[in-house]
């Protein structure tokens, strides 16, 4: 509705309270040195019209009959212009101006049109005491039925009042707003705003907060201190939306629109408490209703960011900067802002509901950046060091490489920064990065085994040393720096290592396959070959493995150890053709050379394994033994030495010579007795592992 012209009259209502309550202060707007220096005429027409008075017959008798009804009047103003001026003697001059013009004036009412200019110029107060004079000539005019002929003229007039007061509603706000906005503060526009609100409420103190019908809101408060607030907290909110948020395809869209909320808010804040709190009373508590606004409003804008979709990454900035920045001395602990920001109190930033949320999230989102991470530490040793073929680092004599290191950082910094959140949030990723490790020790495992199957690398050995290396030295680790149960981590490494070690062996077995199997041929008897061929081709593999940490290292070289004697032994006694005595004795001496060898090599690389040195001398000296009788006494060593032997080893060893059915029966029977008071040592099985021809099946 537009404000009608026409302008009204009535006699100013008193902004004093009754006798006895509180005075009114009224401040800057009248004291300011620019209203000191304005052009005189404009200051008395001001005043005039702050206290205007129609003296006619009929508003005296009306106004003194309510002059103790809450409205205002000439001489209280006076009265309360005086007692401000006892009290602030630094505008005595202006006091005493308006003593001087004040009682001979009578003030001609202003028309709406002027009154709203006044409010466009932000002249509030004299736009205030017009609206007042024309809302109690109005509240007048109805009182004595005037209109009760025309109660649309009343209702026109009702309206007029109302909007020019919410015109000035209007102003407040935008002065609030610009607060903050504009870089130079306007100090007297704040204190001006501030007396404003204080003569509205002493003037319509008293009134009935009742509407009437025609009359709207005539005679009734404002509630312009909760429209300061309100404009407070839409100022507020409208900061912390201006804040710049850049793309969401920029990977830091998120840190940089957080950092500069809080560099701006925080300056927001300084500005407040080092320049606006001093234009206000203490009873408006400016600086916790700044606080409180902000906070309301990033709290919002929080709840409403936290419902979009965000990545790893800015699932940790929101989190953090909640529980980190945001009370820190980088935003509202800022040592300036004490002791005026107060903290203490405010409600949480974010509601239980949003923050579990916001870290179910964040836990969700840190599988797949975990996962992503150690697949990482897998395709770059695949691409970096099995496809370069680099070989291992080496400290302390033990092979190294950096996957045990490299994963307990990854689990140490996703552990740590989710403890500075809350420790709830720390025991949560660690059990997700223990989960995901699980599925990667297996992962790993597979890559390496299927590289090894494809390529014949030299480097194939030293990797698998430095791996069953450094995952022993990652259990290690988790126990000590996580303090977490690696039982189940456990058990798929001692997998892992069977794994490897069956691998190693099946490398181990293609290589040495074609010499073993040359034994007892030709060629081997006429010694063509080199009698440390086979310890060479064994050494390639057990020379890595004293670089392979304890136990691990003598287990796995145990097993290399055993398996040459065990395939030397059974080539031995596949059945062949006969050979004669020249020829036993030669293959005799062969097989003693080549034992001590590979025997002597094995020790050297530091296998303990001297119970399988007699095994293949034994053999020999059976098959080289000139004198039949003494066959006996190695066949009964063998047995001793070796409990596990069955009938049918003795027989295919035996086949080696040409013995009768009589002596060898003779020999089996002491064999049978040998070993039945024998005791069959625990790790010193080896024939049971051996398969015994078939040929040697029926005797």
């Amino acid at each position: 509705m537009e404000l009608d012209t026409r302008s009204a009259t009535s006699e100013p209502a008193s902004p004093l309270k009754s006798p006895g309550e509180e005075k009114i202060e009224v401040i800057s707007e009248l004291s300011s040195s620019d209203w000191q220096s304005r052009d005189s005429g404009f200051f008395e027409r001001g005043i005039k019209t702050l206290l205007s008075i129609r003296k006619s017959r009929r508003s005296l008798k009306t106004e003194k009959g309510k002059e103790d009804s809450g409205t205002w009047n000439a001489k209280r103003l006076l009265q309360t212009l005086r007692s401000y001026e006892e009290n602030k003697p630094t505008i005595c001059n202006s006091m005493e101006k308006i003593g001087e013009i004040c009682e001979p004036i009578e003030a001609k009412p202003l028309s709406v049109m002027e009154i709203n200019e006044l409010i466009q110029k932000r002249q509030l107060l004299q736009a205030f005491a017009s609206i007042k004079l024309m809302e109690d000539e109005t509240i007048s005019e109805r009182d004595s039925e005037k209109y009760r002929d025309n109660p649309q003229e009343l209702v026109r007039k009702s309206k007029d009042v109302d909007l020019l007061y919410n015109s000035i509603t209007n102003a407040i706000k935008s002065i609030v707003e610009e607060t903050l906005e504009d870089p130079t503060l306007q100090h007297t526009m704040l204190t001006s705003m501030v007396t404003l609100i204080a003569l509205e409420e002493a003037a319509h103190s008293s009134t009935d907060s009742a509407a009437r019908p025609g009359s709207d809101l005539l005679g009734r408060p404002r509630k312009w201190r909760e429209q300061w607030r309100e404009a407070v907290n839409e100022s507020a909110r409208k900061r912390v939306l201006k804040a710049p948020m850049a793309s969401r395809e920029q990977e830091t869209w998120l840190d940089f629109h957080l950092h500069f909320l809080q560099e701006h808010l925080r300056e927001d804040l300084l500005k407040i408490k080092s320049s606006v709190k001093k234009c206000y009373p203490e009873e408006y508590q400016v600086c916790d209703t700044y606080v409180g606004a902000f906070h309301n409003a990033i709290a919002s804008h929080l709840q409403e960011l936290s419902q979009g979709p965000l990545d790893f990454h800015e699932l940790y900035t929101l989190l953090n900067w909640v529980a980190n920045t945001y009370h820190s001395e980088f935003f509202l602990g800022h040592p300036e802002l004490k002791p005026e920001v107060k903290t203490e109190n405010l409600s949480l930033l974010l509601t239980p509901a949003d923050w579990d949320k916001l870290k179910n999230d964040y836990i969700a989102s840190a599988k797949e950046k975990i996962k992503s991470c150690f697949g990482n530490i897998l395709r770059l040793e695949v691409t970096e060091k099995w496809e370069k073929e680099v070989h291992v680092e080496e400290e302390e004599n033990l092979y190294h490489t950096s996957v045990s290191f490299d994963i307990q950082t990854i689990i140490g910094e996703h552990v740590k920064s989710s403890g500075a959140i809350s420790g709830g949030l720390e025991t949560k990723m660690l059990e997700l990065c223990m989960a995901e490790l699980l599925e990667f020790i297996p992962r790993f495992e597979q890559e390496f085994m299927a590289w090894s199957s494809a390529q014949d690398s030299p480097s194939f050995v030293p990797h698998l040393v430095a791996y069953i290396n450094s995952f022993h030295e990652l259990v290690s680790g988790l126990e000590t720096v996580f303090k977490v149960n690696t039982e189940e981590l456990q058990k798929i490494l001692a997998a892992l290592t069977r794994n490897f070690t069956n691998i190693f062996l099946t490398k181990l077995r293609t290589k040495t396959q074609p010499l073993l199997k040359k034994i007892l041929s030709k060629s081997w008897i006429l010694a063509t070959e080199r009698p440390d061929s086979l310890a060479s081709a064994v050494s390639q593999f057990s020379e890595h493995l004293q670089h392979m940490r304890e136990p691990q290292g003598q287990d796995l070289l145990h097993e290399v150890h055993k398996y040459v004697v065990k395939e030397y032994v059974t080539q031995i006694i596949k059945p062949r053709w006969k050979m004669n005595r020249d020829t036993r004795q030669q293959v005799s001496r062969k097989m003693s050379q080549e034992a001590a060898i590979i025997h002597n090599a094995l020790i050297d690389q530091g296998s303990k394994a001297d119970w399988l040195l007699p095994v293949i001398y034994h053999i020999a000296n059976i098959i080289g033994e000139k004198k039949k009788d003494k066959i006996k006494a190695y066949v009964k060593e063998l047995c001793q030495d070796y409990p596990d032997i069955r009938k049918e080893h003795i027989l295919a060893i035996l086949a080696l010579r040409v013995l009768g059915r009589t002596r060898r029966a003779a020999i089996l029977r002491q064999v049978c007795q040998a070993q039945k008071s024998s005791n069959r040592g625990k790790g010193s099985a080896l024939f049971a592992e051996i398969d015994v021809p078939v040929i040697c099946s029926c005797f």
